[in-house]
């Protein structure tokens, strides 16, 4: 049960929903690096014509996005890619994944390219692999914890 699905592209995207979206989506995981940025750093990024952004609806509600920046190389990494939580395990997730894909290609990507970890869902990697992606480089950074919040990640090198 879907409802009306809609995927609308934010170009640009204004800072309120922005911060909304990457909080949103990204507090489960632990995302915080855009938390950081000032309004004009965001506003600057968001500006730039590199950058595009994609807001997932459902019935008229936010329920997730997806983040592509373009490259000089003329690849396009999708930054960032999640669901709203309460929208997890309704199938939308494969279907917002194949849409950054293609929106990735049609705004001129010569390849497509996006990180993940093991503090991402645990359906994120067998998602992307469904979907034709395959591991470039595996690495190792320990992340430190406080309650919501990560205070400290280093680059583990064996």
């Amino acid at each position: 049960m879907r409802g009306d699905v809609r995927i609308e592209p934010r170009d640009p995207c204004d800072l309120a929903r922005y911060r909304r979206l990457y909080r949103d989506v990204g507090r489960t995981w632990y995302w915080h690096e855009r938390l950081k940025w000032t309004d004009q750093e965001l506003e600057s990024y968001l500006a730039d014509p590199n950058v595009r952004v994609w807001e997932l609806l459902v019935d008229g509600e936010s329920a997730g996005y997806f983040e592509l920046y373009r490259h000089a190389a003329g690849d396009v990494e999708i930054h960032y890619f999640g669901l709203m939580p309460q929208y997890i395990g309704r199938g939308l997730g494969g279907m917002l994944l194949e849409r950054a894909v293609r929106e990735a290609w049609n705004f001129g990507g010569t390849r497509v390219w996006l990180h993940t970890c093991t503090l991402d869902s645990p359906n994120a990697l067998p998602g992307y692999q469904a979907r034709g992606f395959r591991p470039f480089r595996t690495e190792k950074l320990e992340v430190d914890i406080d309650g919501t919040e990560v205070v400290a990640e280093r680059l583990v090198h064996d």
